[in-house]
């Protein structure tokens, strides 16, 4: 049962989550894609929001400024949370124009602006919990992209609901957070992408 909830922070972890959005977009957009462009886009994502990420956070292990990837103390989330912002406003700059993909751009802001609120509350000491930001967000486009290309995808979104439980019981498991971490981490993640949808849907 332990293996069980702990493989979920490991599957679903938020910096993995940038990469699914956008592979959920390719999966089910009923616009034509060059095979080849997606793949590049997916590449960059993969390269932009988890590689580089993942190195940094080796790096500041080796000097010391974090003590795990888990990140579990709030003072260590400042520098990697910036980082990340950095990493994002590349990818909204760099690689999705807003008028080819006008779905993937505003589901970065919103990604953004949730990595944004995250630092802000480590700011005032408050650990929200960055997998619920993380799954909650990629839910929430899902969702709206069901809604804006007319299409049925009730049982992938079942399963990503069916994940976001998955998620919040593996950290409360493993007392990562707390509730109210949890609760504020699903908000967080959900509200931008549900604001965001208005410019795009």
């Amino acid at each position: 049962m332990n293996f069980f909830f702990k493989i979920a922070a490991w599957l679903f972890h938020p910096l993995l989550m940038p990469l699914l959005g956008v592979a959920i977009y390719f999966r089910v957009t009923p616009r034509f894609i060059i095979p080849e462009m997606m793949y590049s886009k997916l590449l960059v994502v993969f390269i932009l929001t988890f590689l580089i990420p993942v190195l940094l956070f080796f790096l500041l292990k080796t000097l010391g400024v974090i003590n795990s990837i888990h990140l579990k103390e709030v003072r260590e989330r400042r520098l990697p949370l910036m980082l990340q912002c950095f990493l994002f406003i590349i990818v909204i700059k760099m690689v999705f124009e807003p008028y080819h993909y006008p779905e993937l751009y505003y589901f970065f802001v919103a990604t953004l602006i949730s990595a944004i609120c995250a630092f802000v509350l480590v700011l005032v000491k408050f650990k929200v919990s960055l997998h619920m930001i993380g799954i909650a967000g990629v839910t929430m486009f899902l969702i709206a992209l069901s809604i804006h290309f007319k299409i049925n995808t009730l049982v992938l979104i079942s399963i990503l609901f069916l994940v976001n439980g998955w998620v919040a019981s593996s950290r409360l498991h493993t007392q990562s957070h707390t509730p109210v971490e949890l609760i504020f981490g699903f908000l967080i993640g959900l509200v931008p992408q549900l604001i965001l949808v208005n410019y795009w849907l």
